[in-house]
């Protein structure tokens, strides 16, 4: 199995963080026992977590255990520095990515990683996203908004423009979820607001027209199952039919799109893992875990092989061979 959906955090340290940002960035304490920790922002925990996030030998008992052949890794959200001015960014995401490499380098047949970059600035981003894959990534993960800028914005959209002409696979994470304080508790956020962000993603490509400016090229994927996107396409396209403000950008039926996309499999549910390779095509979905945090699968590929209606290609091609296509892994 390749899982392309799991997350790392490094060993960034208070004094690191404090020198880029005192209130807001991430930095990792870890406790006398070495395996459990805190991702901290300033002085005030943010999530516990263990030491599968930082030490990746411990990440590859893992996998054996899971019987996951390769995964790749990328940069928990709250690393993404977005809030910032540009070269502070753009530093500290070369950093970061400095840290994925060196995290993967012990288990290279194991693990490989995906960039982070600084949206805030186009070229920067793009200079970083090309040295990142000389440098061993396999793509680029981006959150799904840059601050108020959503993926049709016309800075996003040169990014992707640029990652489709220099074959850079692009993974979109849903990251600073819509709220105004109604979802206080229950992780609502991540239940509620996460997928809708994920949908809006999806939607922004669509609706404004960017994917008829964006070369077909492009490889992106959508973390998370894209959210809310499969169970709410048809609501879409009865709206487009019936809008003129809904279609005024966006030339063809929305859902006539879907398939330009990408999503992992991530759903946690038989039934909406079929409307989900329904919608997208099973040549669109590929495995991902989320790992190594509790809101991801436990069971890793569970829901695949339990998944009969996917067949026994289509269950080799969600668990294997789309990501060995989407990120050019040899077989």
């Amino acid at each position: 199995m390749i899982d392309i959906h799991s997350h790392f955090f490094p060993r960034i340290s208070q004094a690191e963080a404090r020198a880029v940002d005192a209130e807001r960035a991430p930095w990792l304490a870890v406790d006398a026992d070495g395996k459990s920790g805190q991702i901290m922002l300033g002085d005030k925990p943010f999530r516990p977590v263990h030491d599968e996030l930082w030490d990746s030998d411990a990440r590859v008992r893992g996998l054996d255990a899971a019987g996951i052949a390769l995964q790749i890794v990328c940069a928990t959200p709250v690393m993404f520095g977005y809030a910032w001015e540009a070269p502070r960014a753009a530093d500290w995401a070369t950093r970061m990515n400095e840290k994925a490499a060196a995290y993967c380098a012990p288990h290279p047949t194991r693990l490989r990683w995906l960039s982070q970059v600084a949206l805030q600035d186009v070229p920067l981003a793009t200079a970083e996203a090309a040295r990142a894959m000389k440098a061993g990534a396999v793509g680029v993960q981006i959150g799904n908004h840059m601050e108020k800028k959503d993926l049709d914005h016309p800075d996003m959209v040169d990014f992707l423009i640029f990652c489709a002409d220099k074959a850079i696979p692009v993974f979109v994470h849903p990251w600073d979820m819509m709220t105004d304080g109604r979802m206080k508790q229950w992780m609502m956020p991540w239940l509620v607001a996460m997928p809708a962000e994920t949908q809006l993603g999806m939607l922004s490509l669509i609706l404004s027209g960017a994917l008829e400016r964006i070369p077909k090229s492009l490889k992106i994927c959508f973390a998370h199952g894209g959210g809310s996107f499969a169970y709410t396409l048809g609501r879409v396209d009865n709206a487009w039919k019936h809008r003129d403000i809904v279609r005024q950008d966006c030339p063809e039926l929305p859902s006539s799109y879907a398939r330009r996309l990408y999503t992992d499999s991530a759903v946690f549910d038989p039934g909406a893992l079929k409307l989900l390779t329904e919608v997208m095509g099973v040549d669109r979905v590929m495995l991902g875990t989320d790992a190594p945090f509790p809101l991801g699968e436990q069971q890793p590929g569970s829901l695949v092989r339990a998944c009969d209606f996917l067949g026994a290609e289509g269950q080799r091609r969600i668990l294997d061979g789309n990501a060995r296509a989407f990120f050019g892994l040899a077989a």
